[in-house]
Order: structure tokens, then C-alpha cells, then sequence
């Protein structure tokens, strides 16, 4: 009986030890996992120095109109899964120029999954704007679309970028991807009737991060894809009917 009550004490402590090892084995490769995220270029955090109309709050970055061009709308932008938020400042700062509020949201662990209601947060941080929308890249795009399902009332429109929306909503949206864009189910698109297809363009060159795996070639610079899609943004956002 004694030895039975010692191998069972013996097996539960292997056990512990067992689930205890998975444990950290779990926690460590989610880590590594989170950390090989992909990194703004030197081209984007340079307008984290360079440029005086942008600041930072906390897990905001908040990009300002230049006093008498303010237009009155603003951009609550979600960034693409494990990228840095700072790559998509050359974008964002196109609209910006325009008269354009922009709220780009540091999301943890770089993935938007673990905060869709980020953007709760905003409204009060940056009370001058009257309009506000919500959009994002990939997996931030997803994270907005589920965020103004139910957040109408609070949004002016939705606008995706090589994402699709995740949720039935009335909201105006505006879906742009490129045409080399091999990420995007574009089946996921048959039923958005705001569709903008940048003829060369593919996934990643929304941000400035370099080269996605998996993306497609793309067929025109950055710089051209970038300014193709802070157009037809900026025509959604003055007028998202």
C-alpha cells in the first residue's frame, strides 16, 4: 500500500513538472513569436523626429492638420498584424497634409486581435474632431471592421486596407487592395460595393516594412501605391456617401 501511495505521489509529481515545463515552453515561443515582428524602414521613423505636427500619447500616435486646414475629419487607424505602427506614418501622413486627424494605435504585442475597442479610447484624446472613421491593414483592418459592428453611432465610415470586412454593418466602407495583393481572399469583397483595385500594387506596400512572405511582386514603387490610396481615403473621408 505504502509503495502504490508513493508511485501515485511520484506520478503526480511528474505531472506537475510536465505541465509546468509546457507551460514555459507555451510562454517562451509565444514571445519569440510576437518579437519577429516586421520594423518600420528608416524612411517612416524619421517623421517620428522630423516633423512637428506629430506627437505621441501613450499608445497614440496622433498626426495634426496644419492650423486653417483642419477639415474636421479623423482616421482611427489599426496596423496590420506584427507590424510596426510607425510604417505606416508615410501613408497616413499624406492624409494628414490634406487636413486630416490621424489616431494610429500601438496595439499589444503588435496585434490588433488583443484590443479591437481600442479605439474607445480616442475620441477623448483628440476631442477637436467632429467626424470620425475607423480603418486599417490586414489584420488591423478585420480588428476595425469588428469594432464598428455596433459602433455605428460613433463612425462615420470604415475604410480597409488589403483587409475585409468580418461583420455585417450599414457603415459607408471603402475596401482597397492591389492587384498583386496573393494574401487577400478576394471573395471576402463580392459583397462591398466601395471597391478601389491599385493596378500593381500588392499587400505590404501600405506600410513601409519591407517585404511580406507570401505577398505578391509589386509592379509599382511604394511611393505610387501609397499616393493611389491616400487619394481615393481622402475622397472617402470628405465625402464617405
Amino acid at each position: 500500500m505504502k509503495h502504490t501511495f508513493m508511485s501515485r505521489k511520484q506520478a503526480g509529481i511528474y505531472t506537475l513538472i510536465a505541465l509546468a515545463a509546457m507551460i514555459v515552453f507555451l510562454v517562451v515561443a509565444f514571445f519569440a513569436y510576437v518579437n519577429d515582428y516586421h520594423r518600420a524602414d528608416h524612411a517612416a521613423t524619421a517623421f517620428l523626429n522630423s516633423n512637428a505636427s506629430i506627437r505621441q500619447e501613450g499608445s497614440l500616435t496622433i498626426l495634426s492638420p496644419d492650423a486653417g486646414n483642419d477639415t474636421g475629419a479623423g482616421l482611427i487607424f489599426y496596423p496590420g498584424g506584427k507590424v510596426e505602427e510607425a510604417a505606416y506614418l508615410p501613408l497616413l501622413d499624406l492624409l494628414r497634409e490634406q487636413g486630416i486627424t490621424i489616431a494610429l494605435v500601438k496595439m499589444p504585442f503588435r496585434l490588433a486581435v488583443f484590443q479591437i475597442n481600442a479605439a474607445d479610447r480616442v475620441y477623448d484624446a483628440v476631442p477637436t474632431v467632429s467626424r470620425w472613421f475607423i480603418g486599417g491593414h490586414s489584420l488591423g483592418g478585420a480588428m476595425a471592421s469588428s469594432y464598428a459592428a455596433g459602433n455605428e453611432s460613433r463612425l462615420s465610415g470604415l475604410i480597409l486596407l488589403g483587409a475585409y470586412p468580418v461583420n455585417d454593418s450599414p457603415i459607408p466602407t471603402l475596401c482597397l487592395y492591389g492587384s498583386e495583393d496573393i494574401l487577400l481572399d478576394l471573395s471576402k469583397l463580392a459583397d462591398v460595393a466601395n471597391v478601389l483595385r491599385i493596378e500593381g500594387g500588392n499587400h505590404a506596400q501600405f506600410g513601409n516594412y519591407g517585404v511580406q512572405q507570401g505577398d505578391g511582386v509589386a509592379m509599382i514603387s511604394r511611393e505610387a501605391q501609397q499616393e493611389q490610396a491616400a487619394e481615393a481615403m481622402l475622397a472617402f473621408l470628405v465625402n464617405p456617401a
